[in-house]
């Protein structure tokens, strides 16, 4: 158990170092051109999710998200305990991540988002809609291709950086981690409590659906 709890943690820190790294230098170079800067953050971050995912999934399932963490408790793939200390270490390696990826970048380690516009009923329907596909990715490749998991999820979350007024955060970890960066990527941590709430909103509708979806054959 600790090797996986060390994986889910380092696979989180590792994914923040992405998400909000190439946040930082995509805004850098993009020179106010925001669209530039956000095709940077989804590509790094899709990479680093093929990455963790593929490295550290034979050691403890590659959750790195406690949405998704949530929807195996629900399936009755992993057990409470287990599933309470996955959410821990997940949001403590994001947080972490966070914060190796300002000192990289030589900014103050210690911040609050002041990002304001992720707020309001688009942005929580996306969230729903973006949770959903990524445990419809998930569990659809479990089914149908495992081996193909890592690139689906991947190609994925590039994607629904594009195609969701959110810009796809679908994990809790993720959406509290981001609030202690007033980066490219952050969000106010004021907003962070309707984020989750969509996000956990979105496991139970996916965990009430997809069960039966997938489970029909030919």
């Amino acid at each position: 158990m600790t090797q996986k709890l060390w994986a889910e943690g380092l696979g989180t820190a590792l994914l923040l170092i992405g998400v909000v790294g190439s946040g930082i230098m995509g805004e850098t170079l993009a020179g106010g051109n925001v669209a530039i800067a956000l095709l940077a953050n989804a590509i790094a971050t899709g990479c680093m999710l093929y990455v963790i995912i593929t490295v550290l999934g034979p050691v403890s399932g590659a959750h790195f998200n406690p949405a998704v963490t949530l929807a195996f408790w629900l399936r009755g793939d992993i057990a409470p305990r287990a599933a309470l200390a996955y959410v821990a270490v997940q949001v403590t390696g994001g947080i972490l991540g966070v914060w190796a990826t300002h000192l990289m970048f030589d900014l103050p380690i210690l911040q609050s988002s002041t990002t304001l516009h992720r707020t309001g009923l688009a942005q929580w329907w996306s969230e729903i809609l973006a949770t959903f596909g990524l445990l419809f990715v998930i569990f659809g490749g479990l089914q149908s291709r495992p081996e193909a998991v890592p690139t689906l999820v991947a190609l994925y979350i590039t994607g629904a950086y594009w195609f969701t007024a959110s810009t796809s955060f679908a994990n809790p970890a993720v959406t509290i981690a981001r609030g202690f960066s007033d980066t490219f990527a952050g969000i106010y941590p004021g907003h962070i409590a309707a984020f989750i709430g969509a996000q956990i909103l979105a496991v139970l509708i996916a965990h009430s659906t997809l069960g039966r979806l997938l489970q029909i054959k030919g």
